[in-house]
C-alpha cells in the first residue's frame, strides 16, 4: 500500500503543537501510522507551509435548519431568534435538501469531519446517507406542560426510529432546552438515555435563569406568544441549570451547549466529565455575548466547539469560531484551542476512537491550516 506523507513546519496531533516540520505518514486510506522526524521519513514527502492539524469536529449544528440562513436578523435577541426560527422553519422538502446538500458541503471545504446534529424531523436521514461527514444525531424533543409529555415523546421515538434504522447506534433522543421540557417529560428522556451521550441547549440567555430564579423576564413573552399557559409553574430559586441538572442520571456525559449565561455557582455543580460546547458566532449573531470562556476554564470543563445553525450563523466554518475566541480571548494557548476544536470534539460525540488525533490507527483527516497561527485565513483539506 501506498503510504502518504504530510510536512509542514508545524502539526498539532490533538495534544500538542510539535515544531521541527514533522512528518505526519497515513496509509493510502488516511489512517494514520506515525509521525516522524523528517530524516527518518524517506522520499515522496508532500511539504506545505502552515500548521497540520486532524480534521474538525462541529459538536452541535442543526443542518435541518440550513434553508433559513439569512431570514432571521442580527441581535434580535433569543426570544424573537426562537419565534422565528418557529415561523419560519417549514419550506418544500426540495428548497430543505438543497439547502442542506450547500451545508454538508461548506462543512466539509471548511475541514469539518463529523458533527453533533439537532433534529427535531426526519428531513436530514436520507441526505447523511452517503455523506462526506460522519454524524451523531440527537433527536430532540420539546414540551414544557405536562400533560404533553408522553405525546411528545412518542413524537420523538418516531424520528429517532426512523435514525436508527438507517443510522444505527447513532442516534438519542434529547431535551431542547430547561425552559421548553416539563420534569414529565425529562424522565422520559432521561429513562432511554442509560449510558448514553446526551446534548441539551443550557443558559443561552440570562432570560432563562430570571424564568426559573423569579419567573420574569423576556421568556414570559415567549410563552405568552406561543400560547402556552404557565400557571402551573413554580420558579425554583435556582438558575435553569441547577433546577434540571438532578434530572439527569445514569448518562455516558452531558453535552451542554451555549452556556452565555453560565455562573460559577453553576459550574461547580457540573458532573464529571461534562463537556460545554461553545457557538461564539451564534452567540453574537442572536444577543451579541460570548460564553465565560475563563470562567469554564477555570472550573478545569471540558470545552469544544460548535457553529448553531445557518439560522444564526453567516457559515459553517469551526475556523471561523477559533478565530472569534481568538480575538476576544487573546491570551488562549493556540493548542488549546486547537484541542477543542478536534479532539475534545470527538470525545464530547463518542467519535474518539477513531476521530480528533493523529493517533496511530485513526483516520481523523488532514487538514493545513494557514498561515501564521494569529492570522489563520483558511483550512484546506489535504489526503
Amino acid at each position: 500500500m501506498r503510504w502518504q506523507k504530510f510536512q509542514a513546519p508545524r502539526l498539532f496531533d490533538g495534544y500538542r503543537i510539535r515544531t521541527g516540520s514533522p512528518v505526519l505518514i497515513t496509509d493510502g486510506n488516511g489512517r494514520i501510522q506515525e509521525i516522524v522526524p523528517a530524516a527518518d521519513a524517506g522520499d515522496d514527502i508532500r511539504q506545505f507551509d502552515g500548521l497540520l492539524c486532524p480534521g474538525f469536529i462541529n459538536a452541535h449544528c442543526h443542518l435541518e435548519l440550513s434553508h433559513l440562513k439569512g431570514t432571521v436578523p442580527r441581535g434580535s435577541g433569543l426570544v424573537d431568534f426562537l419565534l422565528a426560527v418557529v415561523q419560519q422553519r417549514e419550506a418544500g422538502a426540495e428548497v430543505k435538501a438543497a439547502a442542506m446538500d450547500a451545508a454538508i458541503h461548506e462543512m466539509y471545504s471548511n475541514g469539518i469531519v463529523a458533527v453533533g446534529d439537532i433534529c427535531n424531523t426526519a428531513d436530514s436521514v436520507a441526505i447523511k446517507q452517503n455523506s462526506v461527514l460522519r454524524w451523531r444525531n440527537f433527536i430532540e424533543t420539546t414540551g414544557f406542560v405536562t400533560a404533553s409529555a408522553a405525546t411528545r415523546f412518542a413524537a420523538a421515538k418516531e424520528v429517532w426510529a426512523i435514525f436508527e434504522q438507517h443510522h444505527p447506534g447513532l442516534n438519542t433522543i434529547v431535551p431542547h432546552a430547561p425552559y421548553s421540557v416539563s420534569p414529565a417529560l425529562f424522565s422520559l428522556v432521561n429513562a432511554s438515555a442509560a449510558g448514553q451521550i446526551l446534548s441539551m441547549h443550557n443558559q443561552e440567555s440570562a432570560a432563562e435563569n430570571a424564568f426559573f430564579r423569579d419567573k420574569s423576564g423576556d421568556f414570559l413573552r415567549l410563552y405568552k406568544t406561543l400560547g402556552i399557559d404557565i400557571d402551573f409553574f413554580t420558579p425554583t430559586g435556582q438558575s435553569a441549570l441547577a433546577a434540571c441538572l438532578p434530572r439527569f442520571t445514569g448518562l455516558r456525559h452531558l453535552l451542554l451547549v451555549h452556556n452565555v449565561a453560565m455562573t460559577a455557582i453553576d459550574a461547580a455543580l457540573l458532573p464529571a466529565g461534562t463537556f460545554c460546547c461553545l457557538c461564539p458566532n451564534a452567540n453574537q449573531y442572536i444577543q451579541q455575548k460570548l460564553p465565560p470562556v475563563a470562567l469554564l476554564r477555570q472550573h478545569n470543563i471540558r470545552l469544544c466547539l460548535g457553529t448553531d445553525s445557518l439560522a444564526s450563523n453567516n457559515s459553517l466554518s469551526i475556523l471561523a469560531e477559533l478565530n472569534t475566541l481568538l480575538s476576544a480571548c487573546p491570551g488562549l494557548p493556540p493548542a488549546t484551542l486547537l484541542q477543542w476544536a478536534t479532539l475534545n470534539g470527538a470525545l464530547a460525540l463518542g467519535m474518539e476512537d477513531d476521530l480528533g488525533s493523529f493517533d496511530t490507527g485513526k483516520t481523523p483527516g488532514v487538514v493545513l491550516l494557514d498561515d501564521e497561527w494569529l492570522t489563520i485565513r483558511r483550512v484546506d483539506r489535504l489526503g
